[in-house]
C-alpha cells in the first residue's frame, strides 16, 4: 500500500508537480496525424498534462502547439481560421505562427512593434510515422526526438490508435506491466483474437496459472519477465519492457505484430491510452490492419472523439450470457475494454492506502518506486532517464528457455532493436 502523499506525487501531473515536472522531459504523443490531415485544415483541441493547447497545421506544413487561448480576450482559438501561415482568432483578427509568434494584430499601426512582444506559449512538435509527438519541458533540456522501433520502421509496418481513458495515466500504465492477469481476464481471447490466436505461447499461458515474476533493472527502467512452465525443463518467458514514465510494450506471439502503448496524462483523471503494432520485418497485412480498426488485438472500436464506443455510460456492453459460458472471462468483449473497464472501475484516482499486492505485484511496486525517485531527483536537478536514443531502441521478447537459464542471460541481444532484425517470439 502507499501514503496518500505518495500516491498524489505518482498521479498529479499538471504543471509544477513534480510528476508533471517528470513527464516534460520526455517527447509525448498527443495527435495522431490523421488529426492534422492536410496544410491550413482546422485547428485541434489538445489537452495533455492538465494543459489546454490548440495544435494546427500551417500552409507550409508546419506543425504548431501552442496554448488555446489568444492573449487578446482569451478567446479560444479552436474557433480560429487557419489561412496564409498562421491562425487568426475570428474575434479582433490577431493571427499567430505555429511557435505562438503574433504576427499580425490589424487594429495597430503596421510600423508599431506591438506584435514582436505577444507571444503564445508554444512547444515543439515533430511527426514520426502515423504519430505527432510533442515536448512540453524546459528547451534547455529538450532531449533528441523519439527513436522508439514502431516509429522508425518503414512506412506500412505500423498502424497507431487511441481511446480515451477515464481514469488515472498510472492505473492505466500498471496494467500494461502486469502479465498475471492475462490467463483470467483475457483467457478467452488469446486463442479466437484474430491478432494472438495460433501462437504455442497461448497455451502455455492457459496451462499456468500461476506465473512467477522476475523484475530487474533496465537503464531506462524496468525488464519485466513473466515465467511460466514450458516442457519438461523449460520455461516459458513473456519479457515486458518498461521504459520510464509510460512506455510499455506487450511481448509478441508468433508472426503476430507487436503491440505496445504509451499511457498520456490528459489531466488528473483522465488519461490517453495509445496503441501500437508493428512488425520489424515486413508491411501489416489488410486483414490485421483491418482487425485493429475493429478493435482487436489491444485496440479499441472508438466514436470521432476517440472514446471507445463500450464505454462506462453503456456498461461496456456487458454481456452476462457470454461471461456465464465462458467465451469472455469478465463479459466483456476486447482485450482493450477488458482492460479499461477494470482500471476505470477503481474511480478516477485509485485510493491505493487499501491494496494488498503480492509477488505477481513486483513490477508494478518497482515501477512506482522509479518513478518517485526519478521525480525527486528532477527536483535536485538530476536528469532522469528513458528520453535518451540507447532507452528506446528496446523490444520485448517471448521465448522458451532452459529451467537452469536466467530470463536476463537467455534473451541476451533479442532485447535490442535492430532495423530489420526478426522479433523473438514463440
Amino acid at each position: 500500500m502507499l501514503r496518500p502523499e505518495i500516491n498524489d506525487l505518482l498521479c498529479r501531473t499538471g504543471p509544477g508537480t513534480p510528476m508533471g515536472d517528470l513527464f516534460r522531459r520526455y517527447w509525448q504523443p498527443v495527435l495522431l496525424a490523421e488529426e492534422l490531415p492536410e496544410n491550413d485544415c482546422p485547428p485541434v483541441r489538445v489537452k495533455v498534462l492538465s494543459e489546454r493547447l490548440i495544435a494546427f497545421r500551417d500552409t507550409e506544413g508546419r506543425y504548431g502547439l501552442v496554448d488555446e487561448f489568444c492573449a487578446h480576450r482569451g478567446v479560444s482559438m479552436w474557433f480560429g481560421r487557419n489561412e496564409q501561415g498562421g491562425l487568426r482568432c475570428p474575434y479582433h483578427g490577431w493571427k499567430y505562427d505555429v511557435t505562438g509568434q503574433a504576427v499580425e494584430v490589424p487594429s495597430e499601426p503596421e510600423n508599431s512593434n506591438f506584435c514582436a512582444n505577444v507571444k503564445l506559449k508554444s512547444y515543439p512538435v515533430v511527426k514520426r510515422g502515423d504519430v505527432l509527438f510533442a515536448y512540453l519541458g524546459d528547451p534547455a533540456a529538450q532531449p533528441p526526438e523519439p527513436e522508439w522501433e514502431a516509429y522508425t520502421v518503414p512506412e506500412g509496418q505500423v498502424f497507431t490508435s487511441k481511446r480515451l481513458q477515464e481514469c488515472n495515466w498510472l492505473q492505466a500504465l500498471e496494467g500494461g506491466i502486469d502479465s498475471s492477469h492475462v490467463t483470467f481476464l483475457h483467457g478467452g481471447n488469446i486463442d479466437t483474437d484474430p491478432l494472438f490466436k495460433g501462437s504455442k505461447g497461448n497455451l502455455y499461458n492457459k496451462r499456468d496459472l500461476k506465473p512467477y515474476f522476475e523484475v530487474v533493472d533496465y537503464e531506462g527502467g524496468l525488464l519485466i519477465g513473466a515465467r511460466r512452465n514450458a516442457e519438461e525443463g523449460y520455461y516459458y518467458w513473456r519479457v515486458t519492457p518498461w521504459v520510464l514514465p509510460n512506455f510499455t510494450m506487450v511481448p509478441p506471439r508468433g508472426d503476430h505484430p507487436v503491440h505496445g502503448h504509451f499511457w498520456v496524462p490528459i489531466d488528473d483523471e483522465n488519461c490517453w491510452a495509445w496503441t501500437f503494432d508493428y512488425h520489424p520485418t515486413r508491411k501489416l497485412t489488410e486483414d490485421e490492419i483491418a482487425a485493429m480498426r475493429a478493435g482487436f488485438g489491444v485496440h479499441s472500436a472508438n466514436d470521432e472523439a476517440y472514446r471507445p464506443l463500450a464505454n462506462k455510460d453503456n456498461d461496456y456492453l456487458m454481456d452476462r450470457e457470454a461471461q456465464r459460458r465462458g467465451e469472455t472471462y469478465s463479459g466483456i468483449a476486447g482485450i482493450a475494454l477488458q482492460d479499461s473497464s477494470l482500471q476505470e472501475s477503481m474511480g478516477p484516482v485509485v485510493d491505493r492506502t487499501k491494496e494488498r499486492l503480492v509477488a505477481t505485484d513486483a513490477g508494478i511496486i518497482k515501477a512506482r518506486q522509479k518513478l518517485r525517485k526519478a521525480a525527486e531527483a528532477l527536483q535536485r536537478g538530476i536528469e532522469p532517464v528513458g528520453n535518451r536514443p540507447q532507452d528506446q531502441r528496446v523490444r520485448s521478447v517471448a521465448i522458451v528457455l532452459p529451467a537452469d537459464q536466467s530470463f536476463v542471460d537467455g534473451v541476451g541481444d533479442a532485447m535490442i532493436a535492430e532495423p530489420s532484425k526478426p522479433h523473438t517470439t514463440v
